[in-house]
């Protein structure tokens, strides 16, 4: 029996004290909760429903769990019901109910743990959106991470999801990557204000090899080849290496196109037609102090050049217009000023802030080497890169560690510990339960043990201690993705398989054995525990696969 399942017994439990008391069905709720108690000597599960009806119907709390727990003893599956202080009902389950969760899950597969509870949000999922003036740094490895696993989750509870990367192909940045690769080119010195690392001297490089006639050109012709020809090539390169993490865009989006289709018109005409705009010393003005922004923000300058936050204000309604009711955009710790002005943005449009923008900001990441900070990347010069990090403890691992930790948190990933192959690196504790389930499955093989079929399956003989516990923390799993997807926290993921599944699955494998010893006779209990043991795989294979990691089977 699963948590949701149980609390349905539980109102179904409260609906009938109800009827035969007389008290009026609408004080109930449309649904309810149970949570595991701290101490397990509480219960399996807790239900404070009694205390939630007490004031609504006018029965004394004790009186009502009294009552409910009346109600409750007598459901199918409920082994006994206790009233502690001043009306909690502590539960507890019969063997047989707790069991028959191996088998739900093991038949379930790679859909346990999905749920509709987001059905019909339709949501524009923006994250990395790195510049394209050199490689992905550490900082925007870290939103590949976890904005991938946050994708992922949200699909799992039934959102439409759309991913996207906003590739800036416009503004003075790429003037200046234009302008350093030209210098690198001639044999010159970056820019005061370019940009260094060998990586640009290897695209000035791959541009002169494709475009050789670029040599015979005046400097501002060249640049426009180097840039054209340089951008397409950081691009490539950035889509690469976020494929081999692992992470793939549904919409690579470029916001030169939003000046090509004269979206940023458009834009200014919403506005305008809203009644937000103003001009100002020849410039056009946004009022975002009206919904709460610290100051007016410039569209237009007076010069007729465009800022980067009129593009923000036509992208953000080219994704509304495209049907995305919520737009959740992922930006660095150096962008929380941004959260005002957008904010103030999307109300300008008429749209609801709270409703339909979010802004998540991420802290900044840290790579130890010897318990130091890496400040150099071998190929960029200036800033550690996916690359490096990549290479420093692979994939799984720096998807596991940029995904563990909550992203308002500034995180410092140790190379030495990430890459131990032992109990404290934690996706290797992890890995490894997934390692060792698929290998108690295939040594029960060998010996003739299978699962056999459903309808043989006995859950009332996993009735050891380790075995519940083992269960109940299988039985989270659903909960534990719902919360994880509505809160935006994928580190909810990754926490709850260490802590509970992990350490829960390694005490029932110390204290339950699942092969039969020598020439011990296969029996129900093999039986029962290979379906445990399975479904332990089943849970941690989906968790992983929610934070883009993979469950090995061997290790």
């Amino acid at each position: 029996m699963t948590p949701a399942e149980l609390a349905s017994v539980v109102l179904a439990a409260a609906h009938a004290v109800f009827d035969q008391r007389g008290l009026d069905r609408a004080a109930l709720p449309a649904s309810t909760v149970v949570e595991r108690p701290r101490n397990p000597e509480h219960g399996d599960y807790a239900s404070t429903l009694a205390l939630q009806l007490s004031k609504k119907v006018g029965v004394p709390p004790r009186e009502l769990a009294t009552a409910l727990a009346d109600e409750l003893g007598r459901a199918a599956g409920v082994k006994s019901v206790e009233i502690a202080g001043p009306g909690f009902l502590n539960i507890r389950l019969d063997a047989a109910a707790a069991g028959q969760l191996a088998r739900m899950i093991v038949e379930a597969g790679s859909e346990y743990g999905h749920s509709d509870r987001l059905a019909g949000e339709k949501i524009n999922l923006e994250f990395v959106s790195a510049n394209p003036t050199g490689p992905v740094h550490i900082g925007g490895v870290r939103w590949a991470a976890v904005g991938d696993a946050l994708s992922r989750l949200l699909r799992a509870t039934g959102a439409q999801v759309g991913t996207e990367y906003y590739f800036n192909d416009a503004g003075s940045q790429i003037d200046r990557f234009a302008r350093s690769l030209l210098a690198a080119a001639k044999g010159e010195s970056a820019p005061e204000d370019g940009y260094g690392g060998a990586y640009i001297a290897e695209i000035a490089s791959e541009v002169q090899a494709r475009r050789p006639e670029v040599r015979s050109l005046d400097d501002d012709a060249a640049q426009e080849i180097f840039r054209v020809e340089g951008v397409a090539l950081m691009f490539d390169e950035i889509r690469s290496s976020l494929r081999d993490f692992g992470v793939e865009f549904d919409t690579y989006f470029n916001e030169k196109d939003l000046h090509d289709r004269g979206e940023l018109d458009l834009a200014l005409a919403r506005l305008r037609q809203q009644g937000h705009l103003y001009e100002s010393e020849g410039a056009t003005w946004l009022r975002t102090t009206d919904f709460g922004d610290d100051k007016d923000r410039v569209l237009r300058k007076s010069n007729g050049e465009w800022t980067y936050f009129a593009a923000d204000c036509a992208y953000y309604l080219d994704k509304r217009e495209r049907g995305f009711e919520r737009v959740v955009i992922m930006l660095g710790a150096d962008h929380h000023g941004y959260i005002g002005r957008m904010k103030a943005m999307s109300a300008c449009f008429g749209d609801d802030p709270e409703r339909n923008l979010e802004i998540l900001i991420g802290q900044l990441v840290n790579l130890l080497r010897d318990g130091a900070p890496m400040r150099m990347s071998k190929r960029a010069g200036t800033v550690i890169t996916l690359e490096d990090l990549v290479e420093a403890i692979g994939v799984d691992a720096a998807r596991y560690a940029l995904a563990r930790y909550s992203s308002d948190s500034p995180i410092d990933i140790d190379i030495e510990l990430w890459t131990r192959a032992t109990r404290d690196n934690p996706v290797y504790y992890v890995q490894y339960v997934a390692a060792r389930t698929a290998g108690v499955a295939r040594n029960a093989a060998e010996v003739g043990l299978v699962p056999g079929d459903a309808e043989a399956f006995r859950p009332e003989l996993l009735d050891h201690e380790k075995e519940n516990e083992l269960l109940k923390a299988l039985a989270e799993f659903p909960a534990v993705v719902a919360t994880a997807a509505e809160l935006r926290e994928p580190h909810r993921v990754a926490r709850y398989l260490e802590e509970s599944v992990a350490a829960s699955y390694h005490r029932f494998y110390d204290n339950c054995r699942v092969l039969p010893l020598g020439d011990e006779e296969v029996t129900d209990l093999h039986r029962a525990r290979l379906w445990l043991n399975n479904a332990t795989r089943t849970v941690i294979a989906n968790g992983l696969h929610l934070l883009g990691v993979s469950a090995p089977e061997r290790m």
